[in-house]
């Protein structure tokens, strides 16, 4: 009922009046039964939008920290974001990926809609990176259709690193379903796997217009501060150089 709530009366209406949302492709995502939708992550708003340009109801794994709060303010949010569909996952161990599996199975043996994102985190550049072989194993175990969702401009309204950004029209773009079933059975073949997510990484890639990078986003980022730390010493041995 929570959900609900957030959606029609407390959260969603301010979010359409405000930001104006528009979606393309609704069409595309079954009216019911389960389905996954396996979308780029630009921004921590990205849930908010996506779920509100659609009149079913979408769950999300997110970090169990959301849920162990104390106080007023653990309080308000373990309620807020268990109310907004969010499932609690500790992404801490080794067991992380199995837990979040397990927990999006649920959803769907229920027959509803569950929102992934492939990165496995948000893009700090908003280029699109390489995708987790989870969501294809999870559309192989429980045989039901992907749905490749492209957000575009949320990482204005709420960049990366910042609470708040500027007033922008985030565009939600829901493509053509994807049928796996030819792969029935090779849920254990890290080749099929990894063929699976590229090919929702390309159709996400397709829709967003993203540049795509096949490069794990923590890996990318990882380089680039390497980089930049090195350029910055060679500068400053320049600096020391003409000094002296």
């Amino acid at each position: 009922m929570f959900y609900w709530f957030l959606k029609w009366v407390a959260l969603g209406p301010i979010l359409r009046v405000v930001f104006r949302p528009h979606a393309e492709g609704v069409e595309n995502v079954p009216e019911e039964g389960a389905a996954i939708l396996a979308s780029n992550h630009l921004s921590y708003a990205d849930w908010l939008f996506m779920p509100l340009t659609l009149p079913r109801r979408v769950s999300f794994v997110a970090k169990a920290e959301y849920f162990t709060g104390t106080g007023l303010k653990g309080f308000l949010q373990r309620h807020f974001f268990s109310g907004a569909g969010q499932i609690p996952i500790d992404r801490s161990g080794a067991d992380a990926a199995a837990g979040a599996l397990m927990s999006a199975k649920k959803v769907l043996d229920r027959g509803e809609l569950f929102g992934i994102y492939p990165e496995g985190t948000r893009s700090h550049d908003g280029k699109l990176y390489r995708g987790r072989t989870g969501v294809a194993r999870l559309a192989l175990e429980t045989k039901v259709l992907v749905v490749p969702v492209a957000v575009v401009g949320t990482d204005v309204v709420a960049p990366p690193g910042k609470k708040f950004g500027s007033f922008t029209r985030p565009i939600v773009r829901f493509g053509k379903p994807l049928d796996f079933s030819r792969y029935e059975g090779l849920e254990d073949d890290r080749f099929i796997l990894r063929s699976i997510t590229d090919e929702i990484m390309y159709e996400i890639m397709r829709l967003s217009g993203q540049e795509y990078v096949d490069l794990y986003a923590p890996r990318a980022k990882a380089l680039e501060k390497e980089a930049k730390e090195k350029a910055d010493q060679l500068q400053t041995e320049a600096q020391e150089r003409k000094a002296s």
